[in-house]
């Protein structure tokens, strides 16, 4: 380690599942606060973003051949 480079322990990242969901909801609709975006930046980790991701982008799929079926079956 360099020693004009200071320690600073990493302090952990808090994330909630509500939060990972809104922050995944909102860069769906591609609109979002850069407030609100630095915040996420700071306390959302990675891999959740983008296995929440991964379970929203399933769903939408999933609800749009539902009502594709649904329409055309009626």
């Amino acid at each position: 380690m360099a020693a004009d480079m200071p320690e600073t322990p990493e302090q952990p990242r808090k994330s909630s599942l509500l939060r990972t969901i809104r922050a995944v909801a909102w860069g769906f609709f591609g609109v979002r606060k850069n407030s609100d975006y630095q915040e996420d930046i700071a306390k959302l980790t990675p891999l959740h973003i983008v296995i929440v991701g991964l379970v929203a982008v399933a769903c939408f799929v999933g609800a749009l051949i539902l009502l594709v079926k649904y329409v055309v079956a009626a």
